[in-house]
């Protein structure tokens, strides 16, 4: 390997779940970096299933249960350890972490979110022992890094924030001397407290990770490698037209993200950003297929370039004669929700009420739980209403706010459903909407046939 060192010629390169699947998985991943001397950091995710027998171990089960799911652990990542070159090193290093694992689960005290995170964090340091020595049968000086000494969080254990600055002075410090050397595999989703607890970023962190690391080398690219062709124009398991989107801007990546694409974590966008990183999205199994893009411009800019949809959406409604031409009211709703760290998403206000849109379908424990509490508080000053079972739809594009007609477009195309909430002209990337979750499936249909389909017929 060419050992000249450029910081800005580096590309990041993560690899998800299923792409850490199985051994021949793996070397397909390990080719894609090797074919490029700039791949020099490669952050990984735990192989695929293994988040969700960690999660479970974390919970009551029946008797019995806790040994079968560490049995399957320690025989998924034994055997794949098994079927490297260099076995007889992989194998020992292995077994400790499932050691590590076993007295981890048994030290597991009911309720801790830090016991949680410590034993979540296994997923990645098993997978990425394991790649680490895939890699390693393709190109020389590959080094394994344990993530925890670069990035550094708070202790809000579940869901952690990292902290910016410390994590750039860690990477100059320990991460660049390991990149000048060579390539460096290491763990997405996990970090680690001042104090040295494991801590996690969340689900979905490992793209969040890799795009931390990207801004803290000043990397020229960041790689997310998944199961997909890149970004699709909407779901494709919801509309079979839908297709990758060559290219996209960073707001337009941001808004796709937050609104329910699952391809990139929400956060990962925000990095790259600061540093205007390109991001590239693409498929593990057909690399040479290519995938999408995410720049600061693009050469094409349509007013609607995606649709997103979330499912189980809840809509908050507070009603008070208090609002009327007071200050302060929409302060003491929010000062409520904040300190619940309830994230709120669309706001819509009149003279008397406030609706909220919450993602009430997010996979995590401490978040986004509307909980008796909060209610109580909300209408100790306000009446209070709730209704689940929603789903919103945002169409992603650009100039939507100055892009005449585009609403009628929208709501006509839709005259039969019932819309609950429209939130317009606050972005000029977005017009998000709530409508009844049983329904959302098909208005994405219609919307996409209407406004991405009929557009590249006319390109036609």
């Amino acid at each position: 390997m060419c050992n000249t060192f450029m910081s800005e010629s580096i590309i990041v390169t993560k690899f998800g779940g299923t792409s850490m699947a199985n051994i021949p998985m793996m070397r397909k991943c390990a080719e894609i970096v090797a074919l490029h001397p700039g791949k020099r950091i490669v952050i990984v995710s735990a192989t695929s299933g293994t988040t969700n027998q960690l999660t479970s171990l974390c919970t009551p089960l029946p008797e019995g249960e806790k040994e079968r799911l560490l049995e399957e652990i320690k025989n998924r990542h034994l055997g794949m350890a098994a079927e490297l070159k260099n076995k007889d090193q992989v194998i020992p290093a292995i077994r400790n972490l499932l050691k590590e694992l076993k007295e981890a689960v048994e030290q597991l005290e009911s309720g801790s979110m830090a016991d949680r995170d410590l034993i979540l964090s296994f997923g990645e340091r098993l997978s990425s022992t394991v790649f680490a020595e895939v890699l390693n049968e393709l190109t020389s000086d590959v080094t394994w890094m344990d993530v925890r000494e670069v990035m550094l969080t708070d202790d809000f254990f579940g869901s952690a924030e990292p902290q910016i600055i410390e994590i750039a002075k860690r990477a100059k410090k320990q991460l660049i001397p390991m990149v000048k050397r060579g390539r460096v595999v290491s763990q997405g989703f996990i970090g680690s407290t001042i104090d040295g607890k494991t801590t996690t970023l969340g689900r979905g962190g490992s793209d969040y990770s890799a795009a931390l690391f990207a801004e803290a080398v000043g990397a020229a690219v960041l790689e997310i490698w998944t199961d997909v062709r890149g970004i699709y124009s909407t779901d494709p398991r919801i509309v079979k037209e839908a297709r990758p989107i060559a290219e996209m801007t960073f707001n337009e990546a941001a808004e796709l993200a937050i609104f329910g694409a699952k391809v990139l974590h929400p956060a990962t966008l925000k990095s790259a950003i600061r540093k205007k990183t390109e991001v590239f999205v693409g498929s593990t199994s057909e690399p040479e297929k290519g995938g999408t893009r995410i720049l600061e411009k693009t050469s094409e800019n349509p007013v609607i370039r995606a649709i997103s949809l979330r499912r189980k959406q809840t809509l908050l409604t507070i009603h008070s004669l208090d609002m009327l031409h007071r200050f302060g009211f929409l302060a003491r709703i929010f000062e409520i929700l904040a300190k619940h760290k309830i994230s709120v998403d669309l706001v819509t206000t009149s003279e008397v009420n406030v609706s909220l849109t919450l993602d009430t379908g997010i996979q995590s424990d401490n978040q986004h739980r509307l909980t008796p509490k909060v209610l109580e508080e909300l209408r100790s000053f306000s009446k209070v209403s709730v209704d689940r079972d929603l789903a919103l739809i945002a169409l992603v594009g650009n100039k939507l706010h100055t892009s005449s007609g585009i609403s009628g477009l929208v709501f006509g195309a839709l005259s039969d459903f019932n819309i609950r909430m429209i939130c317009h002209g606050a972005s000029s990337h977005n017009l998000c909407f709530l409508v009844d979750e049983d329904r959302v499936d098909e208005a994405v249909k219609i919307l996409h046939r209407k406004f991405i389909a009929e557009d590249r017929k006319n390109e036609r």
